[in-house]
């Protein structure tokens, strides 16, 4: 694989040398900027603000309001006080379009936006699902990119844009007033070539997409300008104050900052979305692979994160968001008690159910899933926490054990990264479902490896296994060994993903 991070003209850092870096964190549904302190064996974040980040539901659709977004990332700036850089970091796939004169032409759609439902599959067999992915190397999604754009074919907005920039492309952009693609976040598109690391020309022609508009790519680490002096003016920074593209996939930037510091390890980003898999060093693209539904996505120095994407504890925190609204709220603590009371294994779900993707109500959409199976629904909410929890930790345990034998690495222990790593009870039933230990931790990952790049672009730190060596002597970790009645978990297996039953 090619492309190692590059290295801004910046002499190296001295040994005591520290410095302040401004992570904006974006996530589906809340959005922070973080202020991090690096130097010699110092690794210290501090939450400088936090904000929401609601779909807007418009007639034509489910979109972000990027603009309500990037005034929060602003006042984010302004409380952060001098940092030597910004960098940008969000979720995957999603993409705006600027017309000629670089405006926006509207807002970005949402990924769980219903429109490609119907086009995903069309594009997957007109082109041959075994042809994308030998190019792509991507597990199929209904909101990848790609389908994204074959959706908006023929749309006013598409033949109007001279340049797509996916999310934290475009807030990049409207803070330093460059233009790119950084890697790892074009690798979800389904457009970027696995192997050359190259945008695919034969793939964006195959959905009708002028090529022109795919900006130039760009590796985490690379300068994005300095602040515009409007943006210098509405958060208080110099204009000098730099703006480097860091792993822009929260994803990356997470698996960035898992402190694996020796082989065996794989790990779980667990926040909205469970992202399980492993770290290599070239893509696995064989008919098994595909056929199991694996993606082959970028890391930062040319790795390749081989993983799958699991429903994670978006399911649980719409149980709660539903609860709430009935006005029957309860704190998570609460909750996670009531479901360690709870008995085991009483009912289980397939995680990535498409009826799970987006209801309106999903502690009703997770009984009609156990009406649909032959179980009986769960009859308090810690049984119905408890059914997520042990689902997801037999999803963890499924794709786990595929990646090792697709990818042909031995796995000896997990690192959880991510908010989920709080959940005490989820990491002691990944332990106990995997049978193999869980280091959990740390729960900021996204924001110190966007941290972490912008400090290797200083000096301060050196290669991955640097960084992953700070993280690992700086960051709180918690230990899980597995326990529990391996049989049981064995026959939860077989009676969640039945013998030959295919991922979907």
């Amino acid at each position: 694989m090619t492309g190692t991070m590059p290295t801004a003209p910046a002499a190296p850092a001295g040994r005591g040398a520290v410095a302040a870096f401004a992570a904006a964190d974006l996530g589906a549904s809340s959005g922070r900027v973080v202020v991090g302190r690096v130097g010699h064996m110092e690794l210290a974040l501090t939450e400088v603000a936090r904000f929401p980040n609601a779909p807007l539901r418009l007639p034509d659709g489910l979109h972000w309001n990027v603009p309500a977004l990037y005034e929060a990332v602003l006042a984010g700036l302004r409380a952060a006080g001098p940092v030597a850089s910004v960098g940008i970091d969000t979720w995957a796939v999603d993409y705006a379009l600027l017309d000629a004169d670089g405006a926006l032409l509207g807002l970005p759609f949402h990924y769980r936006d219903t429109r490609t439902a119907q086009v995903a599959p069309r594009v997957r067999d007109e082109i041959g699902a075994d042809a994308l992915y030998a190019v792509n190397g991507l597990q199929h999604l209904p909101f990848n990119t790609v389908f994204q754009l074959a959706a908006a074919r023929g749309s006013a907005a598409l033949a109007a844009a001279r340049t797509l920039l996916l999310v934290p492309d475009l807030l990049a952009h409207w803070l330093g007033g460059t233009l790119g693609a950084e890697t790892t976040n074009a690798s979800t598109t389904g457009l970027l070539d696995a192997r050359t690391g190259t945008w695919s020309a034969a793939l964006a022609r195959r959905i009708g997409l002028d090529t022109s508009v795919l900006p130039p790519l760009r590796e985490p680490g690379t300068p994005a300008g300095t602040l515009l002096p409007h943006v210098a003016a509405a958060t208080g920074l110099p204009a000098a104050t730099a703006v480097t593209t860091v792993a822009s996939h929260d994803t990356a930037s997470a698996v960035a900052a898992v402190p694996a510091t020796g082989p065996g390890a794989a790990y779980i980003s667990c926040g909205t979305w469970s992202l399980a898999g492993l770290e290599l060093d070239a893509p696995v693209l064989t008919e098994a692979s595909r056929a199991a539904n694996f993606t082959n996505e970028r890391g930062i120095d040319g790795t390749v994160r081989y993983l799958r994407n699991i429903m994670g504890m978006w399911l649980l925190e719409e149980c709660r968001r539903t609860w709430a609204a009935q006005g029957r709220p309860v704190e998570l603590p609460a909750l996670l008690a009531e479901a360690e009371r709870a008995a085991p294994f009483a009912a289980l779900i397939d995680p990535d159910a498409p009826e799970l993707l987006a209801p309106e109500d999903m502690p009703a959409a997770i009984a009609a899933a156990c009406v649909r199976t032959g179980q009986r629904p769960p009859r308090s909410r810690g049984a119905l926490v408890r059914c997520v929890l042990e689902s997801l930790a037999l999803a963890h345990r499924r794709v786990l054990r595929l990646a090792a034998e697709l990818s042909g690495r031995d796995i000896t222990r997990v690192h959880l990264v991510g908010g989920g790593s709080r959940n005490a009870l989820l990491c002691q039933l990944t332990a106990n479902a995997t049978g193999l230990p869980v280091i959990a931790g740390p729960a900021e990952a996204t924001a110190i490896g966007n941290v972490l790049v912008q400090a290797r672009t200083r000096g301060l730190v050196g290669d991955l296994a640097d960084m992953r060596r700070l993280v690992a002597a700086t960051q709180e970790l918690r230990h899980y060994a597995p326990g529990g009645d391996s049989r049981a978990w064995d026959a939860a297996q077989a009676r969640l993903f039945p013998r030959g039953a295919a991922l979907p």
